[in-house]
């Protein structure tokens, strides 16, 4: 979708062309003399209309409204949160097949982060999965005007949600997909693309390769599949060569039937979001290349199946990992971790300033914070803080998990230097605690998006998160890289009008 933004104060919001107005009301509105402001006021005096959030009022060929439809929208206080409410609540508007070209104008004033929390909502609303559909539809609203009182004061955070959109919507659509048109190598080839634009590299390893890097513990879950594993890396680089890169390191299991521990077969479908943290890894890529901020990032994504046939891994095998670790593999379903810890051991010749693994890993993590928020886990303070705050004003928000290292006692083995599960109580923080064996004393931060990364139901399909997260992270990185996260003490528990236009394709 392609957003403008431009100064569109509500005196002349009437005039502006479109198959649909939508008006942002505030508390506390103050009408001018206007027609529309005549109108809200109106409506509002005779209870036709609240304020609050999700709250509207739909209206059609209103006199001296250019637009055919127009919708009158709460907004709350303005917050970032409100103003993404009170577009949810106009979703069904925004899909309506007649409406090509629609304006959003904030009726007060404008919150530079609810300006891109309106460009998010809206492309939110307005995507629609078309890749495996015979008759598929195509998208109605190609454009929207975002019309706010003074469009300078908000352009920064306006060019931040369209790029966040463009990722946010690149892994929903490579979530979404059937995985047998995602499967590893199909990764590898969308890595290839996102790596023609300007300061991206890509590459590849197959087999071979993974073979003489020695990740044995990742070989060993791909061997049950006829798919090839891929390793992609990709490379962002934003900064000087001497600047240490942020690396991300994304679960891509493609699909998932949990080997021979296999899953019992109802909602097995939902396992090709498996690779949801594979997906959230392109999806960040795609965002860089459209913002190309000021720094150095690297992205990892060990992709293959997990598949039960003659050659699977079974059930007490014992496999040796990259840093030389052996694994007592006593479910094959807990496979994520052992692709994973491959990775991070391969992350660590990068020297990276931080290493934060992204994973739909464990069921457990959607018991603690069901699909809310995602669960972090983190060695480092300063990169814990960045990463909730990033969360909070993402709205992707996490919640910090503790990492006391009596939780990795269950991990104990009598056959390998630790066991790939440790028993059902606490099983986030365990998964959580296996991965910690493979970081040494890079900051590192673990985000279990098991419950976030799709939903279930009638409303089934990858949600792209955690992109939204994971870009405010790094622009905050970017423009502040001294506070960049140093090794630090490891944390055991927690407490509980000229138009500027970006595109989002």
């Amino acid at each position: 979708m392609n957003f403008d933004l431009k100064t569109l104060p509500l005196s002349t919001a009437a005039a502006e062309k479109c198959d649909l107005l939508v008006v942002l009301v505030p508390e506390g509105f103050k009408p001018a003399s206007d027609a529309l402001s005549t109108l809200v006021a109106h409506a509002l005096k005779q209870a036709d209309l609240e304020t609050k959030p999700g709250k509207h009022l739909s209206l059609y060929q209103a006199p001296a409204v250019a637009a055919r439809r127009l919708v009158l929208a709460g907004a709350g206080n303005g917050s970032p949160r409100h103003v993404r409410q009170a577009l949810q609540g106009c979703a069904a508007a925004l899909k309506t097949p007649q409406v090509k070209r629609a304006a959003i104008v904030f009726a007060g004033a404008a919150q530079p982060d609810a300006v891109g929390a309106a460009v998010m909502a809206l492309a939110d609303a307005s995507y629609a999965y078309t890749a495996t559909k015979s008759k598929a539809e195509p998208r109605m609203l190609g454009r929207v005007t975002v019309g706010v009182p003074d469009a300078a004061a908000v352009r920064e955070a306006f060019v931040r949600g369209t790029g966040v959109a463009a990722g946010v919507e690149f892994a929903r659509e490579w979530a979404n997909r059937p995985a047998n048109h995602a499967t590893p190598t199909l990764l590898a080839d969308a890595a290839k693309a996102l790596a023609k634009a300007s300061n991206m590299q890509c590459k590849v390893h197959g087999p071979a390769e993974v073979a003489r890097l020695g990740m044995g513990s990742f070989m060993a879950v791909a061997r049950g599949s006829e798919e090839p594993l891929r390793f992609i890396e990709l490379h962002y680089s934003g900064a000087g060569k001497g600047v240490a890169p942020v690396v991300l390191v994304g679960k891509g299991i493609t699909f998932d039937t949990g080997g021979i521990s296999i899953k019992p077969a109802a909602e097995m479908d939902e396992m090709k979001f498996d690779m949801g943290g594979a997906a959230s890894v392109l999806g960040v890529f795609k965002a860089l290349a459209e913002l190309k901020p000021a720094i150095n990032v690297v992205g990892l994504i060990p992709a293959c199946e997990n598949m039960p046939d003659g050659r699977a891994v079974k059930p007490g095998d014992v496999v040796t990992t990259m840093n030389g670790l052996t694994v007592e593999v006593l479910n094959t379903d807990a496979e994520g971790r052992l692709v994973l810890c491959d990775a991070l051991t391969y992350a660590a010749r990068f020297k990276p300033a931080a290493l934060v693994d992204i994973a739909t890993l464990t069921g457990a993590c959607v018991v603690a914070l069901g699909g809310l928020r995602s669960g972090l886990f983190a060695t480092d303070e300063a990169l814990a803080r960045q990463l909730e705050q990033a969360g909070d004003a993402a709205l992707d928000p996490c919640w910090r998990m503790p990492l006391d290292d009596e939780y990795a006692d269950s991990l104990k083995s009598n056959f390998a230097d630790l066991g790939n599960v440790g028993g059902r109580a606490g099983g986030a923080i365990t998964a959580a605690k296996f991965l910690q064996r493979f970081v040494g004393d890079t900051p590192w931060a673990h985000l279990d998006i098991a419950g976030t990364a799709w939903k279930g139901g009638a409303a089934k399909g990858g949600t792209g998160r955690p992109v939204g997260l994971l870009v405010h992270y790094l622009l905050d990185v970017a423009r502040t890289p001294a506070v960049a996260p140093k090794a630090a003490g490891r944390r055991t528990a927690t407490a509980g009008s000229k138009p500027v236009r970006a595109a989002a394709r």
